[in-house]
């Protein structure tokens, strides 16, 4: 039988009780006017909940228009413990976070497992936090889903590419990726950094990602290259900083939010 993937950031990049994980969750959603079309595509922040995730929220709200329809989250984020060539799937059944678990799409991850440069490999998964910041909001906004999660390594955003496009689906898919933006310059030089970064997002532009400008540039720069295929427009949603949030102003890390329909 398939293991669980247990959380390993409960308690530190967001609450471990369920209630009080609950109650923030909702809280920041509840700051958001829901409006615009359900996105195919989001990009969020994956900081610390005090940090981000009013911004995360953002995106989130805009994903919960499509709760009615969406089955299945195909979610990417940049690994940050475990450094591999390529993309990285899971081979437990399920991720848990306090809210409870959600399955993964075994399907999903066969297909990708066809492409030569994606393997399963449950360390890049076992302590990486891009992912499974992303799941509680997930858990809130949308009813039964599954989940296909990837963890991007030494990579080429036509691989990331290449692997959405084998599990674009219809309706029932969405696609998140975990990013933040600039990484700890003073306030006013990642403004300016992250106004950058958020125009050639807005614009499906991933030559204008570079490395400066996101610690999730491979899957941000991957969902781009598909968002032009598809004829998606691009939406800012929200762009702050950790000296707007929770930190001080000297050295910040930028976050953003952002839309694909």
């Amino acid at each position: 039988m398939p293991s669980v993937r247990q959380p390993a950031v409960a308690g530190t990049f967001y609450p471990s009780d369920p209630e009080v994980l609950q109650a923030m969750v909702r809280g920041f959603l509840r700051e958001v006017q829901p409006k615009g079309d359900t996105p195919k595509a989001i990009i969020a922040p994956h900081a610390g909940y005090l940090y981000s995730g009013a911004v995360a929220a953002q995106a989130y709200r805009r994903l919960a228009l499509g709760r009615p329809h969406l089955r299945r989250v195909v979610l990417l984020g940049p690994a940050h413990r475990v450094a591999f060539r390529g993309l990285a799937v899971s081979n437990a059944g399920g991720f848990a976070t306090p809210l409870g678990v959600v399955p993964l799409d075994q399907k999903g991850n066969e297909a990708i497992l066809a492409l030569p440069f994606v393997r399963a490999f449950d360390p890049a998964h076992a302590l990486e936090h891009s992912l499974e910041v992303q799941v509680p909001f997930l858990q809130e906004v949308l009813e039964a889903f599954s989940l296909v999660p990837v963890v991007v390594g030494d990579a080429t955003a036509a691989e990331v590419h290449a692997l959405l496009e084998c599990l674009w689906g219809g309706e029932e898919t969405a696609i998140v990726i975990s990013s933040d933006l600039s990484h700890f310059y003073a306030y006013a030089v990642a403004q300016h950094l992250d106004q950058e970064t958020s125009l050639a997002i807005q614009a499906l532009n991933p030559e204008g990602i570079h490395q400066e400008s996101a610690c999730g540039r491979l899957p941000v720069s991957g969902l781009l290259l598909a968002a032009r295929l598809h004829h998606l427009t691009g939406e800012i949603l929200a762009v702050q900083n950790s000296g707007d949030t929770a930190g001080d102003k000297g050295r910040v890390v930028g976050y953003g939010a952002y839309a694909f329909a």
